[in-house]
């Protein structure tokens, strides 16, 4: 039986989590929830948010969730607003939110390319914006960004997000030295391939299922609480001097 880490610099802290209704979003508010943390979570899906808060309501704080579609920017700094006055002003930010639909370069329109950009790549920037001054205020913070090893690996099929999850990384280390004289941390969470109920159903087929076996280093599915725990540990005190870096939880695939 596994034994995994408890967090004491987390109790109580505030965090916020884009993408949190479901997949490695639902396991990253069940797992900041279960250290006692205060987290406000946002998404589009109510009734999978609903859920997530029904089976997490004998938490030390039960999550809060709050509807919000991101690529609405307006929309995203009320939430965050809204985030700062149920739980306190945030000292954790996970910007998780993503979608990997497919798509290939001819089916591209300037619609397209602007919406799939406001999914994977411009709702990191624009919350990081608004949580700066909170973390200041508080002595300093932690910004998680998700990113993917979908790019480094050169994976056909969808070249938009794979240009925006590379453009994740460059905004991690563009930031890093600004934010770091207020000790706030940025750090790009870099997930492999995470077989969640979605990558299951749309995705995994028998020459998936293959390539796992024979690329990753470890045996097995990766799983979205492998991910969760990677960030429990970015957001705690733990990884005070870490900061401008990609933290790859992939199995050993890349």
């Amino acid at each position: 039986m596994s034994a995994f880490a408890t967090y004491p610099s987390l109790v109580d802290r505030s965090v916020l989590i884009t993408g949190g209704a479901t997949g490695i979003g639902a396991a990253f508010v069940e797992h900041f929830a279960r250290q006692g943390a205060r987290v406000a979570f946002l998404d589009i899906d109510d009734a999978s948010a609903a859920s997530l808060c029904v089976s997490l309501a004998d938490a030390r704080h039960a999550p809060h969730y709050l509807h919000c579609d991101i690529t609405d920017l307006d929309a995203l700094r009320g939430a965050i607003d809204e985030a700062r006055n149920l739980t306190g002003p945030i000292a954790v930010l996970v910007n998780n939110a993503a979608n990997d639909v497919r798509h290939m370069l001819d089916e591209i329109d300037a619609a397209g390319f602007e919406r799939n950009i406001a999914v994977n790549l411009r709702h990191q920037i624009f919350a990081t914006q608004a949580v700066i001054a909170d973390m200041r205020h508080l002595g300093g913070g932690s910004i998680i960004c998700l990113g993917s090893t979908g790019w480094m690996k050169k994976n056909s099929g969808y070249p938009l997000y794979a240009m925006a999850k590379a453009a994740v990384h460059g905004f991690v280390n563009g930031m890093a030295r600004d934010l770091g004289k207020d000790h706030i941390r940025i750090n790009c969470l870099v997930p492999g391939w995470v077989i969640t109920e979605k990558q299951a159903r749309l995705w995994l087929d028998d020459a998936g299922r293959e390539e796992i076996a024979r690329v990753q280093c470890m045996p097995g599915y990766l799983r979205a609480d492998d991910l969760a725990r990677a960030a429990l540990f970015l957001a705690a005190d733990d990884s005070r001097m870490c900061t401008g870096q990609d933290f790859i939880v992939d199995g050993g695939w890349v």
